[in-house]
């Protein structure tokens, strides 16, 4: 396709809003497209690839630019640290970084243990607090990790708070609010720079209506 642009994004929750916020924007995508199960898909006629991806790899597919643009949060981002411009806030899969544990305990004196998902932004924040911790990296169920006793505390992304309630954890400290980006290859930036900026601007018409309505 002449003028391709392929853009990385992830299923779930921030794929399902951005395709809705694409086609608020103006852009026909297909009926199903929220639908498949293919990883790479194409939508010919707004000249678009879209890669599926995991999460935190959508900056790394940008950064090596096999994608033009990706779609993801400032958790992964703040994480991943990849050198990649971020071009829009979307507002969009809104939640937050926080500190969690169990209710009414201290944390270690000692090397307090702290487990999570993020261990860059995990460090880097204790740091800042002045606090020396050892880092724990789990990929999945955090919550879990003060229950059994490997963490004091654990950081990770909270929405409504719901799983933090249901595993009888509480929060501590809420370190960032987290919302979706539109990020772009540096290189795709200059030589794609029309048909990216035009997609910028449907973009960003369509949340400033948003803004107005409410």
């Amino acid at each position: 396709m002449k003028d391709l642009i392929t853009i990385a994004m992830p299923k779930g929750r921030i794929f399902e809003e951005a395709a809705d916020l694409l086609r608020q924007a103006g852009y026909e995508l297909p009926p199903e497209f929220e639908d498949s199960r293919k990883l790479i898909i194409d939508v010919e006629e707004e000249r678009f690839r879209f890669i599926l991806a995991k999460p935190m790899d959508v900056p790394t597919y940008v950064e090596h630019g096999v994608a033009d643009l990706g779609i993801a949060g400032k958790d992964v981002m703040l994480e991943e640290e990849r050198d990649v411009y971020e071009l829009l806030d979307l507002q969009i899969s809104k939640c937050y970084l926080a500190v969690a544990g169990l209710p009414g305990t201290r944390m270690n004196d000692v090397a307090p243990k702290i487990a999570t998902k993020y261990p860059n932004v995990a460090a880097r924040y204790f740091r800042e607090q002045g606090e020396q911790v050892e880092i724990i990296k789990l990929n999945g169920s955090i919550e879990l990790a003060p229950l059994i006793g490997l963490s004091d505390r654990i950081v990770d992304i909270v929405s409504t708070g719901r799983t933090l309630v249901e595993n009888g954890l509480v929060e501590y400290e809420r370190i960032v609010d987290i919302t979706s980006r539109l990020i772009v290859n540096p290189v795709s930036y200059r030589m794609k720079d029309e048909r990216i900026n035009e997609l910028v601007e449907r973009l960003t018409s369509v949340m400033q209506e948003g803004v107005k309505l409410r």
